[in-house]
Order: structure tokens, then sequence, then C-alpha cells
């Protein structure tokens, strides 16, 4: 081993205790190591048309925040504090990056596997309990707990996966299985809703189900006059897809279901958001599709080896209102889900895998 060698291995293992010591406690997962890219324009933000030009700042670069969570969801911007907060969720907490100084920390423990999260319009989190407790709470400013939902017609909900809140303070929340399918993300439990719904929850505390015909619905955000609200079908027939509701005058009903996007085979939707000019700003990867037919790899095996490669499609897929694709931003882990912060509310957040990451864009969230 060379001197040159051994320094650069103490210069990675001081890097990754250091990065995993601002979590403020043990972490319970591996740090991922970034090396971000040196060159302007960022190589890994692509322009798919040329209407997305506009918003890729040149001199502005993919950043790792934070590593050391097994599986990254549901980020959350504070502005009166500066902070995000965004669930690791086989690891049970919380955690939090601090804008200003950089923090990347464990926020609370044991949240009942939360998974999406949102900030209200009076500036508390709503986060979805996806497991064991199965349901949408409040975090009120003395830090008690409202339940908004945990029942349907009597029935104990699926697994609160994703949550947004509109202009009227109404909740809307998808409800599909995945919190309840195994032990990874929480405890396997049988589901006692017929159908995996998106709910409503009225700001008199009525919860209506006003999605009932998708398979596991995901991630969904409302247009920025909330004329219409978006759905991701995670099991979507064949390909998992993007639907478009028209929201009632009243916005309390929904209308008018159009597919607004198919993933295609590879490709695979999780939680987005949606800016100012109606662009939606897609979490991405590959969908685990497997090829049908069996490959030999040699040594008398055979394999069904997969339809895409993942290191070439992870990342945040953007599309304009049409549903056209128009850009993509190419990350190193898949990414689950993205929310728009900063004072200025253009620091695009992605949390992704074991990671969070950031990354500057000319325009900012709808809300």
């Amino acid at each position: 081993m060379t001197h040159k060698t051994l320094n650069r291995r103490r210069l990675l293992q001081n890097a990754g205790a250091t990065a995993l010591g601002a979590l403020g406690t043990a972490a319970l997962a591996q740090h991922f190591d970034f090396k971000p890219n040196q060159r302007y324009p960022d190589p890994a933000v692509y322009i798919l048309d040329p209407s997305f030009a506009k918003y890729r700042i040149y001199s502005s670069t993919v950043e790792q925040l934070g590593s050391g969570m097994r599986w990254a969801e549901g980020p959350a911007y504070f502005p009166e504090t500066g902070t995000l907060i965004l669930s690791d969720i086989p690891n049970n907490r919380l955690m939090k990056y601090e804008e200003k100084s950089g923090r990347f920390s464990v926020h609370k423990e044991g949240v009942n596997y939360a998974n999406g999260n949102t900030r209200d319009r009076q500036g508390r989190l709503i986060s979805c309990e996806h497991s064991v407790t199965r349901r949408v709470v409040r975090t009120e400013k003395n830090g008690s707990l409202t339940v908004l939902a945990d029942r349907f017609e009597g029935k104990r909900l699926n697994a609160p996966n994703d949550v947004v809140v509109k202009s009227d303070d109404s909740v809307w929340f998808t409800d599909p299985l995945f919190g309840i399918n195994g032990e990874w993300e929480g405890a396997r439990a049988t589901p006692e809703q017929a159908t995996t719904n998106v709910y409503r929850i009225g700001k008199d505390g009525a919860i209506t189900a006003v999605v009932t015909d998708l398979v596991n619905p995901n991630g969904l955000a409302f247009s920025p006059d909330e004329k219409h609200l978006y759905v991701v079908e995670w099991k979507g027939t064949p390909n998992r897809s993007m639907w478009r509701f028209d929201v009632s005058a009243d916005g309390a009903t929904l209308s008018n279901k159009t597919k607004l996007i198919d993933a295609g085979g590879p490709g695979a939707f999780d939680g987005f958001r949606v800016d100012r000019d109606g662009n939606l700003w897609c979490g991405w990867g590959f969908s685990g599709a497997f090829a049908p037919e069996a490959t030999d790899i040699g040594g008398g095996m055979k394999a069904h080896l997969p339809l895409a490669r993942s290191d070439e499609m992870d990342g945040v897929k953007v599309f304009n209102k049409d549903g056209k694709p128009i850009g993509f931003i190419r990350l190193p882990e898949r990414c689950a889900n993205l929310e728009f912060g900063g004072p200025k509310r253009n620091r695009l957040y992605m949390a992704s895998s074991h990671s969070l990451y950031a990354l500057y864009v000319e325009t900012h969230g709808a809300v």
C-alpha cells in the first residue's frame, strides 16, 4: 500500500465519519460518498426540450447535503425556520436539514414509519404514518400530535403515503399498501379497506374518498391554480401512470380522469412537485421490470435480466403541464420525492435512497 493510497483512504474514512457525526446520533445506514461535478454547466442536468433551458442555472450543480439514511422520503420545507424535514422510513425517524448551518441531524425518532410529509398553511407539519398506526397526523406548534385520519367508514386505513394541503386548508392524501406489505418499512398487516384510495379531509374533519379506482396511488399534487389534481398510480396496468383530475368549483370532488403520462415499461414515478409554470418535477427511476425471457449468465444458470439500468434512469424527470418530457436531472441514487425550498423557493431538494441532494433552478414551487 502506497503512502498516497493510505492518505486517500484516511481522507475518505474521516469524511465519512464527519458526515455521519453530523447526524447527531449513531447513523443507521452506510454513508453514500458523492463527488460533485466541478464544471459548469453541470452535465447531470439534461435539456430534453428547448423549453427546459430557461430553468437550468448555468453555474448551479447538484449537491449532496446529507447521507446515512436507508430510504429517504417525504421532504417538507419550512421557510420560517429555513429547515427541511424528511423521512428515513426503515429507520423509523424524521431527519432535519438546516439551511443556514448546513447541519443534517435526526429530528425525531419513533414516528410510526412516517412516509410523506407536508407543511400546512399555518406552518404545521403533517405526516403520513404509513405503518403500525396507519394514520395521518399533524404536529402542533407545541409538539403535540393531532390525528387527522386513521379510519374510513369504520375500517383502518391501509398505509397513508403522500399528502398535500389545498389553499382551503383541506388535506388530501393517498392510501396504498406499501407500509403493510412487509417488515422493511413497518409491520406486515392485512388491509381492511377493499380499495386503495385518495382521500380528502375537509376543514370540518370529514373524510371522503375522492378516488377509488387506482391501484396503489402514490405521489399527488395540485396544479398552480388548483383546478387540477395529479396522482401517480404506482401499480398501473400495463405501466405506471400519472393521472389528471379536474377539481370541482367547491374544491370537494374530482372528475374527468385523464391519463397525462405513461411512464413506459422500465420507467417509474414516485413523489413529485409542481412549479409555478405548471411543470411536474418527478422522482424517477427504474421500475424493476424484467425481461420475460431468461438469459444465460454462465455457470449453467439463466436469469431474467432487468429491462434497464438503474444508474441510467435514477434522478428527476421533468414534464410540462401537457405531459411532455422536457428535462432530466441524473442522480447517483433513486429519487423518491422532492420539494422546492430556500428563501426564494428555487432550491430543489431531492430525497434519494440513502441521501438528500439539492439543485438551484430558475423557477420555484407552485405553493
